[in-house]
């Protein structure tokens, strides 16, 4: 079975930048939607970002959006997550997740961030903003 590997996280200031990566070793990621999730300490799991199979269309949380930009590389097999002017309240572990569309050509665009939606997850990365 696929396998998410989530990379990219550690400690960070305030107002700085970190860049999360997810690769699936072994494995292609073309026929996934891919979804960044994160939980931080006493909360529940939290949506940040979704990009559609074919790249088309992508989704935020408010709280990210105009600061974090998900991409990815099928050709490189690779997810990323670039975070900008990253603030305390974005501390928590980051999970990559993928959710598998049956079909080859349809729903390639199709895009969610409810986490029910996703049957593979990462084991997290831990993300930490503090001064």
């Amino acid at each position: 079975q696929l396998q998410l590997v989530e990379s990219g996280g550690g400690l960070v200031q305030p107002g700085g930048s970190l860049r999360l990566f997810c690769e699936a070793p072994g494995g292609t990621l073309d026929r996934y939607l891919i979804g960044w999730f994160r939980q931080a300490p006493g909360k529940e799991r939290e949506s940040v970002s979704c990009i559609s199979a074919d790249s088309t269309k992508t989704d935020y949380a408010d709280s990210v959006k105009g600061r974090f930009t998900i991409s990815r590389d099928n050709a490189k097999k690779a997810i990323y997550l670039q975070m900008n002017n990253l603030k305390p309240e974005d501390t928590g572990v980051y999970y990559c997740a993928a959710d598998y569309l049956p079909h080859p050509t349809f729903y390639r665009d199709y895009i969610s961030r409810a986490d029910y939606e996703y049957e593979l997850w990462g084991q997290g990365v831990q993300v930490t903003v503090s001064s």
